[in-house]
């Protein structure tokens, strides 16, 4: 089967010139030839190669002459020079001018093979490199939050001033707001972007699965556990660890992972071995843990290593100029994905849009767009393609008790009612997994209406 990668050989000699001719043909290389530098220069302008490999001494235009002129019209180019009286002078020339290395004659077929392949494989190593590079950058570039008030630049400015430190973040903002997106901006924008971002949501998971899923365990740790499991902090090596609402955690686990961020050093779960960790990390919180210090809830040490830098996200009904430019980057994203003509927000739609609070903040607003676009019809999207409890308008809030807990209080009571109590439904509309939807149902005491 032939390869795709193309070469050109340019030497004067006719036997040299035809045997690599046919031996690089049998490899599976598409092969041109030429006999001296300005035709080879010539066949360059002309067609794309790989790779090239040329004779250090040709008739007119010499070998480094040619490997200058190719190096100005594609300084990416391959170029294996080949010459019969070797030199360390000459040998320096050649690689100056960006040459990738150098052979002998006589040739021996194998090692110009060996060379040739482990050459062009580099190449394609760096190609696949740069576009990756490409794509991270492009994310970066593009990847400011959608909205045009004074909250949304300033966010960004915030995210572009601490994303070229190591420093500790802390976001603080209500369910739904977007501070994962917020940690994942800070992430791709600093010199951390190419190694892993793990977010882990604490707020899920017992005291022991957290210490599990951040220290890893030995095998033998735990009865019935025969392998080792690395945990977050061995695998974000290099990367940024988010920790989603952190406020829950325990005050024992507080310690520990004061202990790592101090020391950048662990051990797994039954084990003694000191682990070294290099990582940066993001908190997020919907609480003020300021106010869990004051009542003892949580270490202030922790929480100073956390607020070195904050990141406040505000509510999305406090900033209502953002909501329908959100909502038309959410149609624009769901009816790409589900191939549907779905372009734009009728005017009716955008009012009740604008009208509604979103208690959920953007992942209710994302919700109710995803859900419109599945069930709309034509090229718009109107108010009856919307949730019936967006739709309807806003939802009650008794006066005197608007604090953040008295809104999701309401709001889960609500989503709840309107599936019936079916949890896992429920908590799929929230974003919140099931267990999280238990430990809210629990903390607020919510019961279902006896009919």
């Amino acid at each position: 089967m032939n390869k795709k990668e193309k070469i050109l050989i340019v030497d004067d000699e006719k036997i040299i010139r035809e045997s690599l001719l046919h031996w690089f043909e049998n490899e599976g290389y598409q092969v041109v030839i030429a006999e001296d530098g300005e035709y080879g220069l010539a066949k360059f302008k002309n067609e794309k190669f790989d790779l090239l490999l040329v004779d250090m001494k040709l008739p007119g235009m010499s070998g480094l002459d040619l490997l200058k002129e190719v190096k100005k019209i594609d300084k990416d180019t391959i170029v294996i020079m080949i010459t019969a009286f070797a030199s360390v002078p000459s040998a320096i020339t050649a690689f100056k001018e960006g040459a990738y290395d150098y052979v002998t004659k006589p040739v021996d077929p194998d090692e110009l093979t060996h060379l040739v392949e482990k050459a062009l494989e580099q190449k394609t190593l760096k190609f696949e490199y740069n576009k990756l590079k490409e794509s991270i950058e492009t994310i970066v570039t593009s990847g400011s939050l959608v909205g045009e008030s004074f909250h949304i630049r300033k966010i960004n400015e915030l995210i572009r001033t601490v994303s070229s430190s190591d420093t500790s973040v802390l976001i603080n903002g209500e369910c739904g707001v977007g501070k994962e997106l917020v940690a994942k901006k800070i992430h791709l924008s600093s010199k951390r972007k190419y190694f892993p971002f793990i977010s882990v949501k604490c707020g899920a998971l017992t005291e022991s699965l957290l210490e599990c899923e951040l220290f890893g365990e030995e095998a033998g740790a735990e009865p019935g556990s025969q392998i080792t499991k690395k945990g977050k902090f061995e695998i974000i090596n290099g990367g940024t660890l988010y920790l989603d609402e952190v406020s829950s955690i325990s005050l024992k686990m507080q310690v520990e992972i004061l202990k790592v961020l101090e020391t950048k050093l662990f051990s797994r779960i039954g084990g003694t071995e000191l682990i070294n960790t290099d990582f940066r990390l993001i908190a997020a919180s919907n609480e003020r843990i300021e106010k869990l210090v004051k009542e003892g809830k949580f270490r202030n040490d922790l929480y100073y290593k956390l607020n070195v830098f904050s990141i406040p996200i505000p509510p999305l009904r406090e900033r209502k100029e953002d909501v329908i430019s959100i909502a038309s980057s959410f149609v624009k994203k769901f009816s790409t994905a589900m191939n549907k003509p779905i372009k734009e927000i009728s005017d009716d739609a955008s009012d009740f849009l604008l009208n509604y609070d979103w208690p959920g903040n953007v992942r209710e607003l994302e919700n109710a767009i995803e859900r419109a676009v599945v069930v709309g019809k034509t090229e718009l999207i109107t108010v009856n393609d919307l949730p019936f409890h967006v739709a309807s308008g806003p939802i009650d809030i008794d006066e005197g008790k608007k604090s953040l807990s008295a809104i999701e209080k309401k709001y889960i009571l609500k989503v709840l009612n309107e599936n019936n109590w079916n949890i896992s439904r429920s908590a799929q509309i929230l974003e919140i997994d099931r267990v999280t939807l238990y430990n809210k149902i629990n903390k607020y005491r919510l019961r279902t209406k006896v009919h």
